[in-house]
C-alpha cells in the first residue's frame, strides 16, 4: 500500500538537519552496535538520528515528549521490527525500482503543490539529504509491500461475513449517503386554523414547483431557524435525518421536494439539494465483439496486420459475417467459439486500448484495426445500457471495510509473531 506524503515530511526529517549541524562532536564520538537483528545490526548513530526524527515531529504534533530513556527504547524496537521485515522482504525477492521511487516523490510534491524539482529544493534547503528521503521512502514501500503479501494473504473474507457486515448498525452508518437538505416550516396559525395553514404550504409548493427557487421562498415564509439561510440545513447522514420526515428523504433523488409534511408545529417541505457517497452506482455497459489476430513464430507483424486488415474487408463487402470470421481466425479462445462476442462489458476492464476505442465506438460500427499489447483487434459495438450495480458497489465497500479492519488487526498479530521468532539481542 503506497504510504500518503504531506509537507510536513520535511519536519519529520529535519532531524538530519540538526546532526548535519554539529558535525565536530559527533566525529569525536566512537559508534556501537545497539541491536543485532538476525543478519543485520543497528548501530547507535542510526538511532540517534531516528530519535530525532521522531522529536521533531512529535514536537510538530504537540505531542507531550516521554523520557529520553523511554524514547530511545520506543525507538529501537520500532527499528528492530523494521530490520526484521526488511530482511524478510529481502529474503522474498520484494524490490522496488527506482521509477516507482520517482513516481512517489512526484505525487509527494504534486499534493503540496509542487513539481519534483521544487520539492527536492525544499527538502535540501531544510539541510535534509534527498538521498536520504529516497532511502526512507524505499524502505517504507519495500515494507508495504511485504505487509500486503504476508498480511493480506491471512486474510478471508466471506459473503457470510459481507452480509453480517451489510445487516450490522456499523455497515448500515458507514454505507448510508450523506443528504444536503433544504427546509421550509410553515407554522400553524396564531388562531390555529389548520386548513389555512395547509393551503399556504400548498401555496409555497406549487410555486416550488413552477421553478421559484427554493432559498428565496424558504427566507420568504419558513419559521425554521435556517430560514435566512435559505432553509439549508447541511449535509446529514441517514441515521441523523429527523424522524418525521426521514422516510420520505430515502425514497427522494438529488433535486426532488417533497410534499407539504405535517406535524405538531406546522408542514414542512423538504428539498434533497444533493446527496454524496451512498452505494447508488449506475454504470454504462457496452455489448461487443471483437477478433484478435497475434503475431506468433509463423506469422509476423505485418502478416497480423494485414490478415485483420482483409477480414474486415470481407465483413463490409459482406462476403462472411462477423461470427463466422471470429470462430475461424480469431486468437481469442475465450471469445472465438462464441463468435467473438465479449458479453456486456463495465469501462476499464479491458487494456486502454480496446477501452478507449469500444467507448468512442458506435453500435453497428466496425472499428479500423488497431493494435494492443496482446496482438490486432477489430472490434464492433452491439449496444449499450445503464446497469444499476448498486448492490455489487455496496457489497464491494463492505468488503473493503471488512479487508482494512482485518488487516490491521492481522498486522499487529503478525508482527508480534515475527518479532518473536527473530533472534535479537539488545545492547543498549
Amino acid at each position: 500500500m503506497q504510504p500518503k506524503y504531506v509537507l510536513s515530511v520535511l519536519l519529520v526529517l529535519a532531524g538530519l538537519a540538526t546532526l548535519m549541524a554539529a558535525p565536530a562532536r559527533a566525529s569525536q564520538t566512537l559508534d556501537r552496535i545497539v541491536a543485532v537483528v538476525d543478519d543485520d545490526i543497528i548501530m547507535e548513530s542510526e538511532l540517534v538520528e531516528r530519535v530525532a526524527t521522531v522529536r521533531v515531529r512529535m514536537r510538530e504534533q504537540n505531542t507531550p515528549m516521554p523520557p529520553e530513556e523511554a524514547l530511545k527504547q520506543q525507538v529501537l524496537e520500532r527499528m528492530i521490527v523494521e530490520s526484521i521485515e526488511l530482511q524478510m522482504a529481502e529474503r522474498s525477492g520484494i524490490r522496488v525500482d527506482d521509477n516507482r521511487i520517482n513516481d512517489t516523490l512526484e505525487n509527494i510534491a504534486r499534493q503540496n503543490n509542487m513539481t519534483t524539482e521544487q520539492f527536492r529544493r525544499t527538502v535540501v534547503d531544510e539541510g535534509i539529504s534527498w538521498r536520504g528521503l529516497r532511502d526512507q521512502i524505499k524502505r517504507e514501500l519495500v515494507v508495504g509491500q511485504l505487509r500486503q503479501r504476508k498480511v493480506g494473504g491471512r486474510i478471508q473474507i466471506t459473503d457470510q461475513d459481507v452480509d453480517n457486515f451489510l445487516n450490522s448498525e456499523v455497515g448500515k452508518t458507514n454505507l448510508a449517503p450523506d443528504y444536503r437538505l433544504g427546509h421550509i416550516l410553515i407554522p400553524t396559525s396564531t388562531d390555529g386554523d389548520l386548513a389555512a395553514t395547509e393551503e399556504k404550504a400548498l401555496q409555497v409548493y406549487r410555486e416550488l414547483q413552477s421553478g421559484t427557487d427554493f432559498s428565496q421562498l424558504a427566507a420568504q415564509y419558513s419559521a425554521g431557524e435556517q430560514a435566512l439561510q435559505g432553509g439549508d440545513l447541511g449535509w446529514r447522514k441517514a441515521a441523523q435525518l429527523p424522524t418525521l420526515f426521514a422516510d420520505t428523504v430515502l425514497d427522494m433523488k438529488a433535486g426532488q421536494i417533497s410534499q407539504p409534511i405535517r406535524s405538531a408545529s406546522g408542514y414542512h417541505i423538504i428539498k434533497v439539494i444533493e446527496i454524496r457517497g451512498g452505494t447508488e452506482q449506475f454504470v454504462q455497459q457496452t455489448k461487443a465483439r471483437h477478433i484478435l489476430i497475434k503475431p506468433n513464430e509463423i506469422r509476423s507483424e505485418d502478416e497480423s496486420r494485414h490478415l485483420i486488415e482483409e477480414i474486415r474487408k470481407n465483413i463490409l463487402a459482406g462476403k462472411d459475417d462477423f461470427a463466422t470470421l471470429a470462430k475461424t481466425y480469431s486468437d481469442d479462445p475465450g471469445s472465438a467459439l462464441q463468435g467473438g462476442d465479449l458479453g456486456w462489458v463495465n469501462p476499464g476492464m479491458m487494456v486502454p486500448e480496446f477501452d478507449e476505442r469500444m467507448n468512442n465506438g458506435k453500435p453497428g460500427e466496425l472499428s479500423e484495426p488497431f493494435r494492443s499489447q496482446y496482438g490486432w483487434h477489430i472490434l464492433q459495438v452491439q449496444e449499450r445500457r445503464n446497469q444499476d450495480m448498486s448492490e455489487e458497489f455496496r457489497r464491494g465497500r463492505a468488503r473493503q471495510m471488512l479487508q482494512r479492519r482485518k488487516f490491521d488487526e492481522e498486522l499487529d498479530a503478525w508482527l508480534r509473531e515475527i518479532r518473536q521468532n527473530s533472534y535479537v539481542e539488545v545492547k543498549l
